[in-house]
């Protein structure tokens, strides 16, 4: 891998800076890292470029200037484009010896393809999704799933710590969005189960404040009781997941399901209510609006709980 004359730290090609991506990025500029960022929307790169990221016009651009690149968009579809692109692609213009670590939840197969074509130009291909929303984002507390060539990870795991503080090797290309993809599986179903429990406790004539002050603290809880609930009770939608990512996840998952010849009910239910959302308008939506939809399947309306 090339290093940057002027210091001992590879330069860093970061690519996609939503909700996720510009509080990861902030952190390794944070780090001391010299970072030439790319956004489809150059707004959205505004924040990294004020604190000192270099706002380049193209994929190409960043490949051609970074050691290593770290890319998060929104769909396997756009990871192809920004990765094998003939003409602006990160694999076709990164030098020799890179390093592509792509953060984006996708298919394991694509990202094992990935891997291969990079192999060809002797560029390294990793997949690393992250899992912990934004807040742990914000905080720097994600997990991170690993994929791809051993020794390639170890060198920028460095960077990795910059942005979570749970890493697990996971083994070849496309291992880590098969971790991935497991954790998407427990959110589903960990998603019915704060959603009901507090329609429940709502439909019931309960303080629901006061029962989930109560419950996060118990058996019941968990970070999506603790900060999704809080959310849902607040009739707070924003997004630190969008619906239409987790619908795009969901397939992901269910595709796995049929190549592995399993069945898992649970995943498919999520599915459905999603695309449910998703058809109603609720897309950008964050995934804690699940709510709503199951309120409805009752013939009831989800209203924010008073303070």
């Amino acid at each position: 891998m090339t290093e940057n004359t002027t210091s001992s730290l590879p330069r860093i090609g970061w690519i996609g800076t939503g909700v996720m991506g510009v509080a990861m990025a902030g952190h390794l500029i944070d780090a001391g890292y010299e970072l030439t960022v790319y956004n489809r929307t150059a707004s959205k790169a505004e924040p990294l470029c004020q604190k000192g990221a270099k706002l380049a016009a193209s994929v190409r651009e960043v490949a051609e200037n970074s050691d290593v690149v770290f890319t998060i968009v929104g769909m396997p579809s756009d990871v192809w484009t920004v990765l094998t692109d003939e003409n602006n692609g990160v694999i076709a213009h990164i030098k020799e010896g890179g390093i592509v670590c792509d953060m984006t939840t996708s298919s394991p197969f694509l990202a094992s393809s990935f891997a291969e074509k990079g192999l060809e130009r002797g560029v390294f291909v990793l997949d690393a999704p992250v899992t912990g929303g934004d807040v742990g984002a914000r905080n720097a507390t994600l997990s991170i799933f690993a994929g791809g060539d051993k020794q390639a990870y170890e060198t920028i795991l460095p960077i990795l710590n910059c942005m979570g503080k749970s890493m697990m090797y996971c083994g070849e290309a496309g291992m880590g969005q098969k971790a991935k993809l497991a954790n998407q599986v427990a959110i589903a179903g960990v998603m019915f189960s704060v959603c009901e429990s507090l329609l429940f406790a709502a439909q019931a004539g309960l303080d629901v404040r006061e029962w989930h002050s109560l419950v996060v603290k118990g058996a019941a809880g968990s970070t999506a009781m603790g900060t999704l609930g809080s959310r849902m009770m607040d009739g707070d939608d924003e997004p630190g997941f969008f619906i239409d990512h987790f619908v795009k996840d969901l397939g992901l998952v269910l595709d796995q399901c049929r190549f592995m010849k399993i069945v898992l009910p649970g995943a498919e239910l999520a599915d459905r209510f999603y695309r449910h959302m998703q058809q109603n308008g609720y897309g950008k939506k964050g995934t804690q609006a699940l709510i709503k939809a199951l309120a409805e399947f009752s013939g009831k309306e989800w209203h924010a709980i008073k303070k």
